[in-house]
């Protein structure tokens, strides 16, 4: 359970990262998102969400 919250606290502090050093940039990606019909922003999730688990299979297994 303490690596699910160390990976959740790791995520925080790359998304304060992005925040922190180009705020400019998260807003127009932010803003180019909002303009994408709902069925692309899901697959987008899910090619990232389905990258992420291997990622994570290749590195802890």
């Amino acid at each position: 359970m303490s690596d699910l919250w160390a990976a959740l606290c790791l995520v925080a502090v790359i998304e304060g990262l992005f925040l922190f050093i180009a705020p400019g940039a998260w807003k127009r990606a932010a803003e180019q998102l909002l303009n994408l019909p709902d069925a692309r922003v899901r697959r987008i999730g899910g090619v990232i969400l389905a990258l992420g688990a291997v990622s994570l299979w290749l590195v802890r297994g």
